[in-house]
């Protein structure tokens, strides 16, 4: 058994299901192991269908799909490895023919490689509800998403959430990039890392990946977890965090 990886795994979904309890037009249900999630943001990830454990119970995940798919245009199913003909036919009943990995990448307090300077660390603060539109557009044009993709995902005090910490880096005084931290039973999921074309390339990726780190790690972390693109995985590797198990996804074309 792989113990990191259940923590981790158990820590990511906690942080989704308080994420669509806090977001204004969440919504999440449970059956089985099975689990449905959705925020309402045009991103498939962000309204999924899903099974808590690698061997998925494929009733349940099938009712789960049929909820999500019923409110979400953009949506996914999500199971733990490598998904079996089983799952893939399920998916495929429900429209959704393409596939993609999606690695889990953790890694222990004690293993994170800090570099980013004290320089690029200042340009990152952490940012309130009342700044909701401007971390928006921020994570937008870092994503370099179609305008309100995002919808009211970041909306309605999900900032102020008492497990939910925003970032936001700036360049002379403009939005340069984002992050958040989701804090769940002493481990710190890394999501919304993303950082403007204009200024990439500079540090500022690393230095907001840090400083939220190391605010969790102050406040008693004592572990990471993170779900890489191919883009910002080499960054994760050079800071400590190593593949733990690798997720498979299935979306519509």
């Amino acid at each position: 058994m792989n113990t990191t990886a259940d923590r981790m795994a158990a820590a990511y979904f906690d942080a989704i299901e308080f994420l669509c309890g806090v977001t204004p037009k969440g919504w999440y249900a449970e059956q089985g192991t099975a689990r449905a999630a959705v925020t309402q943001a045009g991103v498939a990830t962000l309204n999924v269908a899903y099974d808590t454990t690698p061997e998925p119970d494929l009733g349940s995940l099938d009712a789960m799909a049929i909820e999500v798919g019923r409110q979400a245009a953009h949506w996914s199913i999500m199971v733990r490895g490598e998904a079996g003909d089983e799952v893939a036919a399920l998916a495929a009943r429900h429209g959704l023919v393409e596939r993609s990995d999606l690695p889990l990448l953790a890694c222990a307090a004690e293993e994170i490689v800090f570099r980013a300077t004290e320089a690029q660390r200042s340009l990152v603060r952490q940012v309130g509800g009342v700044e909701s539109d401007l971390y928006t557009e921020a994570l937008t044009r870092g994503f370099e998403a179609p305008e309100g993709v995002f919808g009211s995902l970041m909306g309605g005090g999900v900032l102020d959430a008492d497990r939910i910490t925003g970032y936001l880096a700036e360049e002379c005084d403009l939005p340069a990039g984002t992050g958040l931290g989701m804090r769940t039973a002493g481990v710190i999921g890394v999501f919304n890392i993303a950082v403007v074309p204009s200024v990439r390339g500079n540090g500022l990726g690393r230095a907001i990946t840090e400083t939220v780190l190391r605010d969790a790690l102050a406040a008693g972390a004592d572990a990471a977890y993170l779900q890489a693109s191919t883009m910002g995985r080499p960054l994760y590797e050079s800071m400590g965090f190593r593949l733990v198990e690798n997720w498979t996804v299935f979306h519509a074309r």
